[in-house]
């Protein structure tokens, strides 16, 4: 039975990350050093909530973006200040885990990221105190996935990188060193 070839990200994780943080914060055993486990794109809808072809529309993008099918969250209570009913489709979220998360972190970092007009790095100050880091994205039309011709409206959408790091000095050592680009 082949081999079946391995991330490329992921063997970086391996050789070369592993080691280097292992020397940096003095781990003993190597399950001490901190990986990421998985990342999460959630894309709040809510402009869309009456528009089911809009909100179709919106589901297929992040499908292309992530290349994994979304799943649609719902609200939870209704609240009648924002013409909110339970049970209706507010969301899309998508949770990547194993080899689609790093290539989607790969693209992510140097596909999409440097397309960002005036791009000088990602801000170091949205980690969470407990090693997970979240990243903003404006508009979808930086993934090259996405056709400029064929949005129907430019919409954004978070990133949560989730971590073992039990420290945010610990996971920003991580995603750097996995080629994330914070700010100098």
């Amino acid at each position: 039975m082949a081999k079946k070839e391995q991330n490329g990200l992921l063997s970086l994780y391996k050789e070369q990350v592993v080691p280097a943080l292992r020397d940096q914060f003095n781990y003993k055993n190597i399950n001490e050093v901190p990986k990421l486990v998985k990342i999460v794109v959630n894309a709040g809808l809510g402009d869309v909530k009456s528009n089911s072809k809009s909100f179709n529309i919106a589901l297929e993008e992040l499908a292309l973006i992530t290349g994994q099918k979304p799943v649609a969250t719902v609200a939870k209570k209704s609240i009648s200040n924002f013409a909110l009913r339970e049970g209706q489709k507010i969301g899309a979220k998508v949770t990547l885990r194993g080899a689609r998360m790093y290539e989607f972190f790969n693209r992510l970092v140097s596909i999409a990221l440097p397309r960002v007009r005036d791009f000088h790095g990602v801000s170091d100050k949205a980690f969470d105190g407990r090693g997970n880091y979240s990243l903003g994205i404006k508009e979808q039309l930086i993934f090259p996935e996405i056709s400029y011709d064929k949005i129907e409206k430019i919409r954004g959408f978070d990133i949560c990188f989730v971590t073992t790091a039990k420290t945010d000095e610990e996971s920003k050592a991580l995603l750097k060193a996995l080629g994330m680009p914070f700010n100098k």
